[in-house]
């Protein structure tokens, strides 16, 4: 039985295609039409999962949308009559579009899978699940474990914010939910937006400003803002947001009580700034470490699953895990919205069709989430060609020791290989990797490749068998969503002066081996590689122990700021050419940036909007 999943029309939309409960394929539609966050119908995602599996769409049995448009639509239309008649004219802007793309969402999917296939009957074929359904489905289906509890948090489904569900076999019941408009994921999207990011974009952006300040305003938040109680329930005091019914995230009182106006973007960041971030993370640890405890007492489960958009914390998981509540964590790698398009499929396949679930033991059935595009070696051969690439065939063995010689020389390296990522994280796949030892690597990486703010952190991959040798973390991490420290025979010691220092002063000081992968409080967003998921990028970083006696590196998205992460070599070639990367290496081509025509470079920091 073959079941296609969908997300869209809000952001991040994907498609996914299940076999017989197996994942085939899943890719957001972003990667293929180049704009950030697209929320177009996922034409190209779709058309790229079903070639993937050789099939047509008339053989795809169901095809699962990831949320109910009708109860979206009911959801907003009685926000607006519970606010009346605040938010008149963010009512009168919105309704065109509600009635186009919720209340006749249905008759609007119909038309767009008819084009696919005119015969198919998609009024008893088209299914939809509830939005928490689709990110808790996410989460355990995927998930090695037999029995789990599924908590979700996100900005909102239809009525949802935060839910709770318990699987066992292939059976997922939601048990209990908070409702919108209290939200743990809206509450860190005002934040974000207050201090100048883009909301949906930029709340990873606040998550590594954090570390930088003091939580000085967490108990303001939780006086004001927030009516937490013991098991992580809350409520929202509305009067400070302007979320429901406006066209902001926070409003006069939410200025007057923090103390002036939302930052503009391009306002420098200020020590408050830090402070705002370092608060509302604490808050959202807090929230969420209290909702864990009480679910492993209220449950008795030990196994638990994560999804959604507050997921894609991975402080905050890496606080669950060490809080050791559960016995095992889990986090859906592509936790957002597009995560949503295979909890649908999966929803559909185990509930609705009662559809067999094999768990896999130690592993979990995501396939290292390299579920996306590849291309053969003679096809990316002319397709480099095409581009006006100059590049040398290399055997798979000397171009990755030449790539490991490279890193070692300190040169940033873009790493193009297999199957592209499924989610939001380049996982080896689709990389910029660099020397994690090198004390100038984090802000050339930041300031000169990806055209971005100094102050954010990479991650480092590091050997699956050598984790705990620098990291404080036993166990696997392949989906660079856990944060753990740097382990203490590793660390520098800091002179008095060092450690005086405020803020962004922080950022150049050298706080272990590794500085490049290191932030300013000795945590890091850890992946751990493993040879069964991606045995090329096993192999580079073995080669690199080998040469440097150091088996991590810092890995980063192949892209700049603003753009989607490379899908085809072509888009290697161009963010390759439009930025200072200096060796590119796409399946066994090798390239070197001195060696490219001069005429191809371009100025590539200014292609794409500020994300």
């Amino acid at each position: 039985m073959r079941i296609l999943g969908i997300s869209a029309f809000y952001h991040d939309s994907a498609a996914a295609l299940i076999e017989d409960g197996t994942i085939v394929a899943a890719a957001q539609e972003e990667r293929f039409t180049r704009k950030k966050h697209d929320a177009g119908f996922p034409s190209q995602a779709v058309e790229f999962c079903l070639a993937r599996s050789g099939v047509g769409l008339e053989d795809v049995d169901y095809v699962a949308f990831y949320d109910k448009p009708f109860l979206k639509f009911e959801r907003l239309l009685e926000t607006y009559v519970a606010f009346a008649p605040r938010g008149f004219t963010s009512f009168r802007m919105a309704m065109p579009l509600w009635l186009r793309e919720k209340l006749f969402q249905k008759d609007l999917l119909n038309r767009k899978f008819m084009t696919y296939a005119p015969d198919f009957d998609w009024k008893s074929r088209l299914l939809f699940a509830e939005h928490h359904q689709s990110h808790a489905a996410s989460a355990f289906y995927p998930s090695p474990f037999d029995e789990a509890v599924v908590l979700t948090m996100d900005g909102v489904g239809e009525w949802a914010t935060t839910s709770v569900a318990v699987g066992q076999g292939n059976r997922l019941e939601v048990i209990k939910e908070i409702h919108f408009p209290h939200s743990l994921g809206l509450l860190y999207s005002a934040f974000t937006y207050y201090t100048g990011f883009r909301v949906n974009s930029g709340e990873y952006k606040v998550m590594g400003l954090a570390p930088y300040g003091e939580p000085k305003y967490a108990s303001l938040i939780l006086d004001n803002l927030m009516d937490l109680k013991d098991d992580g329930s809350f409520r929202l005091d509305q009067s400070y947001f302007d979320y429901c019914t406006g066209l902001t995230m926070t409003n006069g009182r939410f200025d007057a009580l923090f103390g002036g106006p939302p930052r503009h973007p391009d306002e420098l960041l200020t020590h408050r700034h830090m402070d705002l971030a370092a608060s509302v993370q604490a808050v959202t640890e807090d929230v969420v470490l209290r909702m864990t405890r009480a679910l492993a007492r209220e449950t008795g489960k030990r196994n638990l699953c994560l999804a959604g958009g507050v997921a894609l914390n991975c402080v905050a998981n890496g606080h669950v895990l060490r809080d050791g509540q559960f016995d095992n964590l889990w986090v859906q790698p592509a936790a957002g919205d597009a995560g949503g398009a295979l909890g649908a499929a999966l929803c559909a396949y185990h509930g609705f069709q009662d559809g067999a679930r094999t768990v896999c033991g130690a592993a979990d059935a995501m396939m290292g989430s390299y579920l996306g595009p590849d291309y053969e070696q003679g096809e990316i051969e002319t397709r480099l060609e095409n581009a006006g690439a100059r590049f040398s065939v290399l055997d798979e063995a000397t171009a990755t020791d030449r790539a490991a010689q490279a890193l070692g020389e300190g040169k940033a390296v873009g790493w193009y290989q297999g199957r592209m990522e499924f989610g939001p994280r380049a996982l080896g796949a689709r990389s910029i990797l660099g020397d994690a030892r090198s004390p100038a690597m984090q802000k050339m990486l930041n300031l000169k490749v990806k055209y971005r703010e100094s102050f954010r952190p990479f991650a480092p991959s590091v050997l699956a068998e050598d984790v705990s040798d620098w990291f404080d973390l036993e166990g696997a991490s392949p989906y660079m969503l856990l944060v753990a420290d740097v382990v203490e025979s590793k660390r520098l010691a800091m002179t008095a002066e060092e450690e005086a220092l405020f803020g962004i002063d922080k950022l150049n000081v050298p706080r272990s081996e590794i500085p490049a992968a290191t932030h300013v409080d000795y945590s890091a967003r850890v992946q751990t590689v493993h040879r069964e998921t991606n045995p090329r990028y096993h192999a580079l970083l073995t080669r690199f122990k080998a040469l440097t006696g150091c088996p991590v590196v810092v890995n980063t998205s192949f892209n700049v700021r603003g753009e989607p992460i490379v899908c085809t070599p072509e888009d290697a070639f161009r963010c390759f050419m439009g930025t200072e990367i200096e060796v590119l290496v796409v399946g066994n081509c090798f390239l070197i940036k001195d060696d490219q025509d001069p005429a191809l470079k371009t100025d590539y920091k200014d292609a794409f909007e500020l994300d």
